[in-house]
């Protein structure tokens, strides 16, 4: 039997919510639904079992570029590939040796009272995996997926969005999916928000319309602002208004397209995307009437022959524990990787190019020959992403772009928008060159104020962002204090790393031809890299490795980046940071510190926190959030990840692996008897369904002398303001609301606002200001989703979505 495609029963819904408003339609009878974050008895099922109803669904259909499934049967599939114990003991032994890298343990175990009381309470990841692994002994696990699942919620719920682990079970076969997307808006912009049907809100935004959307009350029977607030703890990010902020659509992630949170957490996208939703999904409006959906799952493997459980384990779980040398295990990722695009491939499916990301809305344009000027006019884009404006100029992927706000009163008033510090490497001196450009004309244009927008940004490459700051503030001297948890494997590296780094000259054009001593002489276990907390050079790798004692852990000495290092290139993607080099011209403040403010929607993460935390504290830069929960009171405006620094396991892996073979025998036994066997394994490679990858680096406040993490410092935005439904369609008017706050006599800040109760004072109604025509690029975002499998991400603090 042949079932139709989820996706396209997806878009004529959509289609048909602009026609007719979803909250217009008659109650409909609902069964009885597992809320989203839990996980439900699998059915007894007779006849065809559920992994071979997939494969019969997935190998006749091809009318979709991702094949869709209902949610259920997708779910039964799975809930039947049986646990391998063995090699799941396997796996998590073989998970420690990595884990030993994360550089916030003990603040995770015991974290600052604020932030347990604010942000999250304690976890302990390695009593965690001790306790999964009990529970695989005394066979508390289903089967594959329970196991996995439950792997996967401990490493997520350090909230660390560098701490990255997703088993095979949990992002390799299925992700899940809902065929609407939620916007949370307040009435009037000071009235408490509530969540919308967004396509509720599209529909009542065209001119044709003549109703007004209702608010939604409750979901699965529950009371919608507590649903989306359990879902939303499901995502990377730390801060709770910044997660549920997560939850819903935003313009700002979907011009990233496939690589960033996409429609929101609620519909699947970003960590959405790993989260089971229930079979069904039943909505209860504030006017009374009700709707239910079904819900679907994304199918990322081809399926063929798959005929049950077992067969789904035996051909797509690789328990496989033996090992290679770091290259041959690199080899065979990528051929791991591959294999998976070429499923898709034999079904006619064509995968995107790593060099230019695709995705659905076809948000890659090619650059304007007229952008190459800094003094070229305002740049027509053949499609804009939805919701924007024409920019004067932009990045061909929308990582960076600059654009002028329209009316007297924002006359003088810019805008930068910076949803990545770009995680591709052919990408790195296109976003200096337009930032650089962008700043230039604006001055010339006789702009005195600057709002710098970095909403939905996940971060990148760390001098990205230091060189940002430094072309907004090129007399500063940033911070950016770091240091890494001091443990025997980084020792043993850095020893051996700064030993062959000896006698090579801090030059790039003598290193980069040999890639490997590259590598070595600019990485960080190399001491000559960096300078200490001083600002001046370690005198060798004791030195720079310590230990130092904090917080009942051991880490290495302060650690910051040298600025004028030769050796930067090759850490920066290629360009040279503003002040130093070919950029030591750039001397002048192009911007007043009063007259720039910053934007964030929470997500705000890695390379953009380090941005965010020169431009605060080093700039005295004010900040703005936006949205957030249905609730008065401050708002935080960085909510991702606060560390410095991400490595990826394999990159571990490698340096292991270098270190170990340019040893000699007595070292080698010597590393052969201590940690060196640990990193010998693949199976955490081959049962991961993204790169694994850690934090290693915590983020340090100058002057803060108890050494705290900035991951574990409570920092609320200087204003809060809540989206109203046209922020929704046109980020024009959060700029404007942002601009009229900072500078103007209007201020929209909801910020400690005294008198208000919630039950007073809920949104029942959006109020919608008509457009002049329906705009199809919003229509086709709906069916954006998160999908990172064929992009290669080069940044070195980066938050995956």
């Amino acid at each position: 039997m042949k079932f139709p495609s989820l996706l396209l029963v997806a878009l004529t819904l959509a289609a048909s919510a602009v026609a007719s408003p979803l909250t217009t339609t008659s109650h409909v009878a609902c069964p009885d639904v597992t809320p989203a974050p839990s996980i439900e008895a699998r059915q007894n099922v007779t006849g065809p079992s559920p992994c071979s109803i997939v494969s019969s669904i997935v190998n006749n259909d091809q009318s979709t570029a991702t094949p869709t499934v209902p949610a259920r049967l997708a779910y039964d599939c799975i809930m039947s590939a049986p646990l391998n114990k063995t090699a799941a003991i396997e796996l998590i032994e073989a998970m420690k040796p990595y884990i030993v890298w994360q550089s916030t343990q003990a603040y995770l175990k015991d974290p600052p009272a604020e932030y347990a009381e604010k942000v999250q309470p304690a976890v302990d990841i390695y009593a965690g995996l001790d306790d999964i692994a009990n529970k695989v002994n005394s066979d508390a696990f289903i089967g594959e997926y329970e196991f996995g699942w439950a792997l996967y919620t401990l490493i997520q719920s350090a909230h660390d969005g560098h701490l990255v682990y997703v088993p095979d079970s949990i992002g390799a076969i299925f992700t899940w999916g809902r065929p609407i997307s939620l916007v949370s808006i307040s009435e009037d912009g000071q009235k408490l928000p509530a969540p919308f049907v967004y396509e509720d809100i599209l529909a009542a935004s065209f001119t044709n319309s003549t109703y007004t959307p209702s608010a939604i009350l409750k979901i699965d029977d529950q009371d919608s602002a507590t649903y989306l607030q359990e879902l939303s703890q499901h995502g990377s990010l730390q801060d709770r208004d910044a997660l549920y902020n997560n939850v819903m659509y935003e313009l700002a992630q979907i011009q990233l397209g496939t690589t960033g949170a996409s429609t929101g957490m609620f519909s699947g996208g970003g960590r959405g995307r790993f989260v089971y939703p229930g079979p069904e999904t039943k909505l209860e409006f504030a006017n009374g009437t009700t709707k239910t959906f079904e819900n679907f799952a994304r199918v990322l493997v081809s399926f063929r022959g798959i005929e049950n459980g077992t067969a789904l384990s035996d051909n797509y779980f690789l328990y496989d524990s033996g090992t290679a040398s770091a290259s041959a295990q690199a080899m065979a990722q990528d051929a791991k990787d591959k294999s998976r695009i070429q499923a898709f491939a034999n079904m006619n499916i064509d995968a995107p190019k790593e060099s230019e990301p695709d995705n659905d809305l076809d948000f890659n344009m090619a650059v304007a020959a007229a952008e190459a000027s800094s003094t070229s006019s305002r740049v027509a884009r053949p499609t804009a992403a939805p919701g924007y404006p024409e920019p004067v100029i932009y990045q061909r992927n929308n990582l960076i772009a600059g654009y002028y706000l329209e009316g007297e009163e924002f006359s003088d008033v810019a805008v930068l928008v910076v949803p990545s510090f770009v995680s591709s490497a052919y990408a790195e001196i296109e976003f200096q060159r337009i930032g650089t450009q962008f700043i230039q004309q604006a001055k010339a244009d006789g702009k005195t104020k600057m709002i710098i927008d970095l909403s939905a940004n996940g971060g990148g490459t760390i001098l990205q962002g230091y060189d940002l700051f430094k072309q907004f503030f090129p007399s500063i001297l940033p911070y950016g204090g770091t240091r890494l948890r001091a443990h025997e494997a980084l020792d043993l590296i850095g020893q051996k790393f700064s030993y062959l780094s000896d006698g090579f000259p801090r030059d790039p054009e003598i290193v980069q031809n040999n890639y490997t001593m590259a590598d070595i002489v600019s990485s960080v276990f190399n001491y000559r890299t960096d300078v200490d907390e001083k600002y001046e050079n370690f005198e060798s790798w004791p030195d720079k490795f310590g230990p130092v004692e904090n917080h009942g852990d051991n880490f290495t000495s302060v650690i910051r980046w040298n600025m004028s290092d030769p050796l930067n290139i090759l850490n920066s993607g290629g360009i040279e940071i503003t002040g130093y080099g070919n950029r030591s011209n750039f001397t002048e403040q192009p911007f007043e510190s009063a007259n720039i403010v910053l934007l964030y929607d929470g997500y705000c993460a890695s390379t953009c926190a380090i941005f965010s935390e020169f431009m605060r504290q080093q700039g005295n830069v004010s900040a703005i959030a936006l949205g957030g929960r249905p609730q008065y009171g401050e708002q935080q405006a960085v909510g991702g990840v606060k560390g410095f620094n991400n490595f990826n396991w394999a990159a571990i892996q490698q340096w292991v692996y270098e270190a170990y073979e340019n040893a000699n025998p007595e070292e080698q036994a010597q590393y052969n008897a201590s940690y060196q066997a640990n990193y010998a394994s693949y199976v955490p490679f081959n049962r991961a369904a993204i790169d694994p990858n850690i934090n290693v680096r915590d983020g340090l406040r100058e002057g803060d002398a108890t050494g705290t993490p900035l991951q574990f410092t409570y920092e609320p935005a200087d204003c809060r303001i809540f989206y109203t439904a046209e922020m929704t369609v046109d980020v024009t008017a959060v700029w404007k609301a942002a601009a009229q706050s900072k500078w103007g006599e209007a201020s929209h800040c909801v910020t400690g606002t005294p008198g208000y109760k919630r039950g007073d004072h809920l949104t029942r109604r959006a109020k919608v200001p008509r457009k002049v025509k329906r705009d199809t690029s919003f229509e086709k975002s709906l069916r954006l989703f998160t999908d990172i499998t064929a992009i290669r991400f080069d940044g070195d603090a980066f938050m995956m979505p």
